[in-house]
């Protein structure tokens, strides 16, 4: 009889990096294409660092857009969304759709919901959030005091996360399962410093955010 394969911890949560919206705070230029010191964009950055720690990643764009014109990855896996427009809500919804029905992660048990603009987060609170998901729990970093990011969702929570609409995103969610929602304290501020404007990009003194990847 063939060998059952062993599925590592790194294997049971997918990293969701959404980057389907507009960024109008950032001004006329796309954020996702803004260069860091060492001339990664940001959204590669930020897909990298990801993909130090996730066997999975997947990343959210809209269908119209390819890898290459953002400057992300030729490998980099990606989600292609047709409403991104219709708000956040609606990008998550489209976006589990697809997880749900990608047959190389029938063995996911959670997604890790990260944001495109953010490849400050140190690499040992994403392994530290990795080794707590689980299908049943909801999780969130918190810094400070202020809950940050990635959002982990169990994969029981998938099927709600198809039915959202609009730019609500996931909040309602969550307040609806408290019994199930975890905040874990970390000594990160990279799960807090997501790029917004111009001048926030200039606070990134590197690609990592001063040596955040490891």
């Amino acid at each position: 009889m063939p060998c059952k394969r062993v599925v590592t911890v790194s294997e049971l949560v997918v990293a969701v990096i959404m980057a389907a919206g507009s960024s109008r705070r950032f001004g006329e230029q796309d954020k996702r294409r803004a260069l860091l010191a060492e001339g990664e964009t940001l959204l590669n950055a930020s897909f990298a660092h990801a993909a130090e720690v996730f066997t999975h990643c997947r990343v959210v764009l809209r269908d119209t857009e390819t890898p290459a014109h953002l400057g992300l990855d030729e490998h980099a896996p990606v989600i292609g969304i047709a409403h991104a427009e219709r708000g956040l809500g609606t990008s998550l919804a489209e976006a589990f759709t697809a997880l749900t029905h990608d047959p190389a992660l029938a063995d996911v048990q959670a997604a890790a919901i990260l944001l495109g603009d953010m490849p400050a987060i140190r690499c040992d609170t994403l392994l530290h959030l990795q080794r707590l998901a689980n299908a049943e729990h909801i999780l969130r970093p918190c810094h400070a005091g202020h809950p940050g990011h990635p959002v982990l969702f169990g994969r029981a929570f998938w099927p709600a996360l198809t039915r959202l609409d609009g730019d609500a995103g996931a909040r309602r969610l969550i307040r609806q399962h408290p019994e199930h929602y975890r905040e874990i304290k970390i000594n990160d501020p990279g799960i807090l410093l997501d790029i917004d404007t111009p001048a926030e990009l200039q606070h990134l003194a590197t690609p990592t955010g001063g040596g955040a990847r490891r």
